[in-house]
């Protein structure tokens, strides 16, 4: 499972000519299911997403997360964050899971979110969006499930 987190002033996403979520001061989120992944997985990402401290206390440091920070969070599923683009100019999207795997787990996600205390709007799962935001700082920052379990370099156990 693969996130990209955007801090925004505000987001909102469109089907056709209907905004079906729009936030205030928060994150934009980006979900992309890889075949394979769990509700574990998506869970877990859900939490780190919540409590990620990139918002600025009071001082402009990153020290406070979505839940402190009072933040709203607009979650948008995105297979093409799955692209594998190492072969030839067309990417191959064979890692991202099917929509019938995949939007359970962008579910659970939105629900792991909203129980953790995030306010969340969403977009519509399998649609044609058009997204708008407005990116502060600008953050954003790429989470890869596989990559929350391993231990950074350097680090010693």
């Amino acid at each position: 499972m693969r996130v990209v987190l955007q801090r925004v002033s505000r987001a909102s996403v469109s089907v056709g000519e209907t905004v079906v979520g729009s936030i205030g001061r928060g994150l934009l989120i980006l979900v992309g299911v890889a075949e394979g992944d769990t509700e574990a997985d998506s869970r877990r990402l859900a939490q780190k997403c919540a409590e990620l401290r990139i918002f600025p206390d009071e001082v402009g440091r990153f020290n406070l997360s979505l839940l402190d920070s009072g933040g709203e969070a607009l979650v948008v599923s995105q297979f093409t964050l799955l692209a594998d683009t190492r072969r030839g100019r067309r990417p191959s999207f064979a890692a991202a899971a099917a929509p019938e795997a995949a939007e359970p787990l962008v579910e659970t996600f939105i629900s792991a979110m909203r129980d953790a205390g995030v306010r969340v709007e969403t977009g519509q799962f399998g649609a044609k969006m058009a997204v708008e935001l407005l990116n502060e700082g600008p953050v954003t920052i790429i989470l890869d499930s596989d990559e929350l379990e391993r231990p950074l370099r350097g680090n010693r156990p």
